[in-house]
């Protein structure tokens, strides 16, 4: 995109795909990357504002160009590949930055959080909107699948042992397998490359930090107490429950069951029920 196409550009102002920024505000700027690179790809114009003015960004070209690459280097998680341009107007150095929808396993973040292009904000979506995301995406998941950066290591042997033993299983007496192969034998390790990797299944139910990787870092347990009787009522409560899974869930009963009980009277009897019955949860 060259300097006649960005005055077309600023002549039109901006919309679903275009932002202008007045200044170099990394913050407002990441937001907007990151809702462009979801949704469509768009671009951003530094040094005009929102109307239509150049008033140009008043720091040494060179120097904002490297930040800019810096930032988009570091600014969403992954790296975002994005086309860079500059033109020195007589008001001042222009600078764009030219979007495209990105893919990976996941939606990018920045800050943290996901953001998406509606109309001509930056804004985070709804649980609808984000699942449609992640659709768009197509980020499917089997338990079978391997996450190469883990090792045996990341196993947390003493949960995985308390399972076994759960299910019945000696393991002090016999011939048994080798560690490694109990873990294959379960579904825990699978091989990739001949290597054992934790599989999807054996990372959430056995491992030591479930969302450490970046395929499993959104698989957590979020609890939510509305003011009403359904979802469209607003949040009073809200928890995330990190961990393996039993501990997940651990947390989730524990969280739900602190919130109060209904009372109810029978003469001058008072029983005491949780909201919703344990064995439910």
């Amino acid at each position: 995109m060259d300097w006649l196409d960005i005055l077309t550009k600023i002549e039109e102002g901006e919309d679903d795909h275009t932002e202008f920024k007045s200044s170099l505000d990394l913050s407002s700027i990441g937001r907007t990357i990151c809702a462009f690179a979801n949704t469509g790809g768009g671009i951003v114009i530094l040094g005009v504002t929102n109307a239509r003015q150049i008033v140009g960004i008043n720091q040494d070209q060179e120097r904002v160009q490297e930040r800019l690459t810096s930032f988009l280097h570091s600014c969403c998680g992954s790296p975002v590949s994005a086309a860079m341009g500059r033109h020195e107007d007589p008001n001042g150095w222009v600078h764009w930055i030219q979007v495209p929808s990105q893919r990976g396993f996941e939606p990018l973040r920045y800050d943290g959080r996901v953001w998406v292009r509606r109309g001509r904000s930056s804004v985070e979506p709804s649980p609808a909107e984000l699942q449609e995301l992640y659709n768009t995406f197509g980020y499917i998941l089997t338990e079978e699948l391997t996450i190469q950066a883990t090792t045996t290591s990341d196993v947390d042997a003493k949960a995985f042992s308390e399972y076994l033993q759960r299910q019945g299983v000696n393991t002090e007496t016999g011939t048994q397998p080798t560690d490694v192969d109990d873990l294959r034998n379960r579904g825990v390790l699978d091989d990739t490359e001949g290597r054992p990797h934790l599989t999807l299944y054996g990372a959430l139910a056995f491992g030591r930090d479930p969302q450490a990787y970046p395929q499993t870092r959104n698989f957590i347990i979020e609890c939510v107490a509305y003011g009403g009787h359904n979802q469209a009522s607003k949040p009073l409560l809200v928890t995330k429950c990190t961990g393996r899974i039993d501990e997940q869930v651990e947390r989730a009963i524990h969280w739900f069951s602190g919130m109060g009980r209904l009372e109810s009277y029978h003469g001058l009897v008072r029983e005491d029920r949780y909201l919703l019955p344990i064995e439910a949860l």
